[in-house]
């Protein structure tokens, strides 16, 4: 129950530097992208769950959630006032909601801290 189709212990086995998003960040795989920064990176998730669905990531190879520490308090700052700059630039006047999946049991499936920006529709609860 609650298993997304490629999260496994083998996603946490990948180190950041070596995944999907670092490859994006790099430009050695296309993105949409919707913002950049010298910190951020920012495109549209290739599977939306909502009319709009961006995925904000911090430049930096952070493995999820639980690898943040106090040294990291600035780029995780930086990493929120761009989540709300990208929602005031995508008119997300309505409201939106911010998602950030950690491990397996998160349903965490790429090895790279991420935000889940989701808008354009009513979101429910509990989200699942």
């Amino acid at each position: 129950m609650g298993e997304k189709e490629g999260v496994s212990d083998a996603v946490f086995q990948e180190k950041p530097e070596d995944t999907i998003f670092a490859k994006i960040i790099q430009g050695k795989i296309p993105s949409k992208k919707v913002y950049e920064d010298d910190f951020v990176y920012s495109f549209h998730d290739i599977n939306p769950a909502a009319p709009v669905h961006i995925l904000i990531l911090p430049k930096k190879p952070l493995g999820g959630l639980s690898d943040v520490t106090s040294g990291d308090e600035e780029q995780m700052g930086h990493l929120m006032v761009a989540v709300a700059k990208i929602a005031k630039q995508e008119k997300l006047d309505e409201g939106y909601r911010v998602v950030i999946n950690n491990g397996k049991n998160g349903q965490q499936s790429v090895h790279w801290l991420h935000v889940h920006l989701l808008g354009g529709r009513q979101m429910t609860w509990p989200p699942g």
